[in-house]
């Protein structure tokens, strides 16, 4: 009775790591499915077209001031260095034998150990062809490249130049050096939550609770949503092992003589499960493309009103300066016109007057300010729209891509209208000089 107690206990301790260890690989194959619908879900945006919000970008990183790396002495926007020393050690260590008897043996351990390390890490520009957005690292899941490996003995001036001089016990005389960091000019995608920056009227990316994901990597999106894909299956089958166990342990506890088809069993309740969970995952993730359209269609409204608050303003200003560039050159040509009389002198104190009274005369940089105001300004609506346009269609792909579309029609989710031209409520400024 006690050997089948001792049995019994044992069966449900393994049954409940099987079943924890099921449990835990579904949730982490929902949650690389998650990722993968985000990556796929979000189109890419143009640095003129970062809004607050989740946001996906591609471009090279820069920085006014760039760091040089300590081993590569390349510029770069972070970097991060180690120097590893090798080692051969000698010890004796007690062991039985066959017979029962204790001996002692010698062993030789080798190994590494890190003699010195280092680096800088800062906040850098991700640089596309419409501008800048500035992107704070700390806090992302960071991947770069290689920038320096060597492995190199004593006779190598990098030996001593990089590294200490002290020598760990049993050194073999042999140091490896190697560098990671991102070059300025290195290609990237990053994926975040843009907000406002604190101290300009810009859009920046950094680390936020309430963000999805925070990457930056050199590598391309595609290549991240096939990992994710691949994680969720590799995942998901782990979890069928697991609950397969689970269900051979659960009958084996019961009834030993049907205990291989508990592997079966296991195996369909990890289907239903995973069903379930796909199914709330899905309806999440469509709800949460649906909000990011209505957030994109939002921001068209925002730009727009940009342009009505700024436009008008700016106008009042160049005219202004155009009115008082006028006058002043008239001014002029009625002070000239007297001097060409032969008396020169008498128009001395009112150009004097004129000096004093009139800043310097900035027509051509004002209406270039202007135009690029309005440049900018039509830009960025232009970014808005798009934007809007692709998650939309995202979100609408989605409604009719099987087997989406029946998690859709359970809770009725209708198609989003694309953002038409006709109907603006504020049309384009019209002014004239």
């Amino acid at each position: 009775m006690g050997i089948t107690t001792l049995v019994a206990q044992d069966l449900a301790g393994v049954g409940l790591l099987t079943i924890a260890g099921s449990a835990g690989c579904l949730l982490l194959a929902l949650n690389a499915g998650r990722k993968r619908r985000l990556l796929d879900d979000t189109p890419v945006s143009k640095a003129l077209g970062v809004f607050v919000g989740e946001v996906e970008l591609e471009g090279v990183c820069v920085r006014r001031d760039p760091f040089i790396g300590y081993l590569s002495e390349k510029p770069c926007v972070l970097y991060s260095w180690s120097v590893s020393e090798h080692w051969r050690r000698r010890r004796t260590e007690t062991y039985t034998d066959d017979k029962g008897r204790t001996r002692t043996r010698t062993v030789i351990d080798t190994g590494s150990d890190t003699v010195a390390s280092g680096g800088e890490t800062g906040g850098f520009y991700l640089q596309d062809e419409t501008g800048y957005v500035w992107v704070n690292p700390e806090g992302a899941d960071l991947e770069t490249v290689t920038m320096f490996d060597q492995h190199v003995d004593r006779d190598d001036p990098l030996y001593y130049d990089k590294g200490p001089e002290d020598a760990v016990e049993g050194s073999t005389g042999e140091r490896s050096f190697t560098e990671y960091g991102l070059p300025v000019g290195t290609p990237l995608f990053v994926r975040g939550r843009a907000s406002e920056r604190p101290d300009i009227v810009a859009a920046q990316i950094k680390h936020e609770h309430k963000a999805d994901m925070f990457i930056i990597t050199p590598r391309k999106e595609q290549d991240l949503s096939d990992g994710k894909a691949t994680a969720f299956v590799l995942w998901n089958l782990f979890g069928a092992v697991f609950a397969g166990g689970f269900g051979t342990i659960l009958m084996a506890g019961a009834r030993p003589d049907v205990a291989p088809f508990g592997l079966l069993v296991g195996v369909l309740l990890y289907a239903i499960a995973a069903g379930a969970g796909w199914v709330w995952m899905v309806f999440n993730s469509i709800t949460g493309l649906r909000n990011r359209v209505r957030q994109a269609c939002s921001l068209i409204d925002v730009q727009l009103k940009r342009r009505a608050d700024l436009i008008p303003p700016l106008v009042a200003c160049v005219q202004g300066f155009r009115a008082h560039e006028a006058a002043v050159q008239a001014l002029v040509a009625a002070l000239r016109a007297q001097a060409a009389g032969g008396r020169p002198t008498a128009v001395a104190p009112t150009l004097l007057a004129v000096a004093e009274q009139y800043p310097e005369l900035k027509g051509q940089k004002v209406f270039a300010e202007l135009s690029r105001n309005l440049v900018d300004t039509e830009d960025r609506i232009a970014l808005a729209r798009a934007y809007h346009a692709n998650i939309a269609t995202f979100y609408n792909t989605r409604l009719e891509r099987v087997p989406d579309r029946y998690v859709a029609d359970l809770v009725k989710m209708q198609p989003e209208p694309l953002f038409e031209a006709e109907g603006f409520e504020r049309q384009p400024q019209k002014f004239a000089f």
